[in-house]
């Protein structure tokens, strides 16, 4: 019984990928072309973006709530015990941990209620979506993948970054960047993208997702798939085991 199941599930999921979501994707994806306000390269520069100054500037703040979460770092989950079905070709191990903000518009209350300054932080940046602190331990390579969706761009905030710069960084498209302490880097994730952390130390970034800016009407449209994408069973999935972990790491803060 449990096996039909599996499969049921396992023949819904490639309909929707596949029957459905693949071939809708690529056409909005075409329209985004058309409409994007902030041009189509791999790289976007951070003056762009009215609010990405007002976030630099705040990024030790942002530093100090994160100081009090990786004391707990080993009870983190990692980023497939939240996503398996988006990170089951891009990482299975347990040196990509994660601490979740919101998902696609969703908020996690009591991880938020943790970090109240972090929270407050995030709240006031237009079209944000989705925000977790990414944490990259030691040696962890993520392979080339590209997301899932080109109507939201990535903003990733420099909170820990270890030396040598060049063996922790990121390729976007054929773009290879690294990242500073308290600087944002903006890229469009729809790219090929892979990240590597080739050093002894740890490297954090604050991960956040934002709506693309697009002109009308790409802009309303967007907006709509994006709720929908929201509703999707892999999004509410993900959800769902973020409130399990949240509940577990509960306990480990309150033993402290």
């Amino acid at each position: 019984m449990k096996r039909s199941l599996e499969a049921l599930k396992e023949k819904a999921r490639n309909f929707l990928i596949y029957g459905i979501g693949r071939p809708l994707i690529y056409k909005l994806e075409k329209l985004i072309t058309n409409y994007s306000l902030i041009g189509n390269s791999a790289f976007f520069e951070t003056d762009q973006f009215d609010w990405v100054a007002e976030l630099e500037s705040q990024w030790m703040t942002i530093s100090q709530e994160l100081d009090q979460v990786l004391k707990y770092r080993d009870s983190l989950p990692n980023f497939h015990d939240i996503s398996p079905d988006q990170a089951e070709y891009i990482s299975t191990d347990n040196r990509w941990k994660t601490y979740g903000f919101y998902g696609y518009g969703i908020k996690v209350k009591q991880n938020c209620e943790k970090c109240p300054e972090t929270t407050r932080i995030i709240e006031k940046i237009p079209g944000m979506k989705t925000a977790f602190f990414s944490i990259l331990l030691p040696g962890k390579h993520i392979p080339e993948h590209r997301g899932p969706y080109k109507g939201v761009i990535r903003c990733l905030l420099g909170l820990r970054v270890p030396e040598p710069k060049e063996n922790c960084r990121i390729r976007v498209g054929n773009d290879i960047r690294y990242w500073e302490e308290g600087k944002a880097m903006m890229f469009d994730d729809s790219f090929p993208h892979e990240v590597w952390n080739e050093t002894d130390g740890m490297r954090v970034v604050l991960f956040l997702d934002i709506v693309r800016p697009l002109g009308f009407p790409a802009s309303w449209i967007n907006l709509l798939f994006i709720k929908l994408i929201a509703w999707s069973p892999f999004v509410q999935e993900a959800m769902n085991n973020q409130k399990k972990w949240e509940k577990r790491l509960d306990k480990v803060f309150a033993r402290q």
